[in-house]
């Protein structure tokens, strides 16, 4: 009978508009909830019979189902922390519920981005999610098996040791002084006076070199005028000595040779002794070091960026040494790639990991579980993993959150209709409650 079908009608409209309402109140309670995507209610009609003119209708009433909007861009705001960070564009990142990533732990993914250093120095979020990544090895690659997720680690900002990087190429800037009066025995000089001390040079520098292991070593430049015009005799030795090895460097000397200049005072880099350029240095073995390979830039032949000869003083106008002594952890720093740099505080900086930003075909399909995370699911596909900005992955926003996409405007609105709804439904189980009274006194 239709009456019955009609009440059936108002029941499943009552459940329908009841999984609006939870689905608008869950809106309401995640408005500030970091990454958090909002729900919207569908809903579609449970037809009945419709029969035909002679045979009447019976009324089949309505489902809806929650649908998650998980397509949609939050707004992106700024944050303080170095290690909060967002996706602006398509993805999730990669998270996992235990530390380790074991066989007890779950991968999963998530856009709630507010991840912190717990006790062991591990990223993770509000949830307990620990952030994934791809490791960077020592050559500055990742791997290349990178479509599962086995092969990603748990981020780690506070585990990360410091190093020491050996000096291995130096510029030099300076003038030596044209009218320089030539040494009078300028004649006895044999190369290795200057090292041993047995022969004064007009000018000399000392350069402050770092070994293997981040110590201080010291090189000195001792430049002799020539007999020859635009000519100077060069020594490159270790002070003291005793750093160098005795039998390759004897009194310490590195290199020997001569830097040429040409008539107007630039560099002649071709008649340059090319030892002077390219110094391979073993270091006595007591200091336990490795031996060092240094380049020493005199400038652009033929240009005055580096040595001069002019007729003023001479001096050292720059020098540059790369290398730095050891050092400790100053912080992190995630970019737009997500490749997550450490910073340490002796100047140098080292990239450990790249964050692989997950990719599915259909992003509504994916199922919704607790904590703002997601799982693959049939409806979603399966997930595609990839560098920010590549294969239709969006890129890492460093130092921002992405905020809800709850709009509390169009929440209320969507309620003040929803209860209407329910309490319309509602009128119907009455109204047919009254006619069913009204046939039952039919019999009276």
């Amino acid at each position: 009978m239709s009456i019955l079908g009609a009440m059936f009608s108002g029941v499943s409209g009552l459940n329908a508009q009841s999984l609006a309402m939870s689905s608008i109140a869950n809106n309401i309670a995640n408005v500030n909830t970091v990454g958090f995507k909002s729900t919207r209610a569908t809903f579609a009609t449970l037809v009945g019979s419709a029969g035909t003119a002679s045979s009447g209708f019976n009324a089949g009433g309505v489902e809806a189902r929650a649908i998650a909007l998980n397509d949609s861009q939050g707004l992106l705001q700024q944050s303080a922390s170095a290690t909060d960070i967002a996706i602006n564009g398509n993805g999730f990142f990669v998270v996992n519920t235990t530390s380790d990533g074991g066989s007890g732990g779950e991968f999963l993914f998530t856009r709630a981005g507010q991840f912190t250093p717990d006790e062991n120095g591990n990223l993770r979020n509000a949830a307990g999610h620990f952030l994934r990544g791809w490791p960077i090895d020592e050559n500055g690659d990742i791997p290349t098996n990178r479509t599962v997720l086995d092969v990603t680690e748990t981020v780690n900002v506070t585990s990360i040791t410091g190093s020491a990087t050996p000096s291995d190429a130096i510029s030099l800037q300076a003038n030596l002084q044209s009218t320089q009066e030539v040494n009078a025995n300028i004649g006895t000089y044999v190369a290795g006076n200057m090292a041993a001390d047995t022969f004064d040079p007009d000018f000399e520098t000392t350069l402050q070199l770092f070994d293997s292991q981040g110590g201080t070593r010291s090189l000195t430049i001792g430049f002799l005028k020539s007999a020859t015009p635009n000519q100077w005799l060069t020594e490159i030795y270790v002070e003291p000595a005793s750093d160098a090895d005795a039998v390759a460097h004897p009194n310490g000397l590195i290199a020997s040779g001569s830097i040429a200049f040409n008539t107007d005072g630039t560099i002649d880099l071709t008649n340059t002794t090319a030892a002077l350029q390219n110094l391979s240095i073993t270091w006595d073995a007591s200091l336990g070091v490795d031996n060092s390979t240094v380049s020493i830039d005199f400038g652009e032949d033929g240009g005055t960026t580096g040595m001069t000869q002019f007729n003023g003083i001479s001096q050292v106008l720059s020098n540059n040494v790369n290398g730095a002594i050891f050092g400790s952890l100053a912080g992190v720093d995630i970019n737009d790639l997500g490749i997550v740099t450490a910073f340490f505080d002796n100047g140098t900086r080292q990239d450990v990991f790249q964050l692989p930003i997950a990719t599915f075909r259909n992003n509504g399909g994916l199922n919704s579980i607790g904590g703002n995370a997601f799982q693959q699911s049939n409806e979603s596909g399966d997930f595609s993993l990839n560098i920010a900005g590549i294969g239709g992955a969006g890129f890492v926003a460093p130092s921002s959150l992405e905020s809800s996409t709850v709009d509390l405007a169009e929440e209320f609105t969507q309620m003040i209709q929803t209860q209407r709804a329910f309490s319309a439904n509602g009128k119907i189980i009455t109204s047919v409650d009254e006619m069913l009274e009204e046939l039952v006194r039919l019999k009276r």
